[in-house]
């Protein structure tokens, strides 16, 4: 676990608030921490896809599902701390498939464009490749296809890519992997911790 104080790791370039969904919600904290009985969460960032532990004021009610401002501060958090997956505890650890598929749903643009516009990471490798269930046949297809003209949609994605039955679940897939594997050498949906 990072901890390093209200770390979010805020670049500070924009006026956007970034915002964390909730993975899992403790209204009385941190079991083994004896000195606080204040609200935490477990949330993942909609972004880069950190994982924190949020601390909220007393008397804050949270669902998991529910989102959270983590930079600047929502008025109801007291503190945000950047933590590893591995610190997330076992409730948080199972929703992080369908907190990844909320984020995925609800930013569904930002991930079709990956297919529009995902380029080769060296000459033999293309990021499109990355992808679980897609190798060298499927990812021209998709080239081929977004010459003709940009995706719209994952359904669109999957009418016109002859093979490709399930986008969004290739993209979460990848997404969760990413955040659990620590030492992988290409991250295309994941931040890369400094000194990494």
């Amino acid at each position: 676990m990072t901890d390093a104080g209200d770390e979010t790791g805020g670049s500070g370039d924009s006026d956007a608030p970034r915002e964390a969904v909730v993975l899992d919600y403790l209204p009385t904290g941190v079991p083994d921490e004896q000195r606080t009985t204040t609200p935490v969460a477990y949330a993942l960032g909609l972004e880069d896809f950190r994982c924190y532990l949020v601390r909220f004021e007393a008397d804050t009610d949270m669902d998991v599902g529910d989102r959270v401002d983590i930079d600047p501060r929502g008025e109801a958090v007291s503190r945000v701390q950047r933590i590893d997956h591995d610190d997330l505890p076992g409730a948080a650890q199972s929703e992080l498939e369908y907190g990844v598929g909320d984020i995925v749903d609800s930013e569904e643009r930002r991930f079709v464009d990956f297919f529009n516009d995902a380029q080769a990471i060296t000459t033999r490798l293309h990021a499109l490749n990355l992808l679980p269930g897609i190798g060298k046949k499927l990812r021209n297809n998709v080239l081929d296809q977004r010459k003709r003209q940009p995706f719209e949609s994952f359904d669109d994605l999957t009418d016109r890519v002859s093979g490709l039955h399930d986008p969004r679940g290739a993209l979460i897939d990848r997404i969760v992997e990413e955040i659990r594997e620590e030492e992988m050498k290409y991250r295309i949906f994941t931040a890369r911790d400094p000194g990494e």
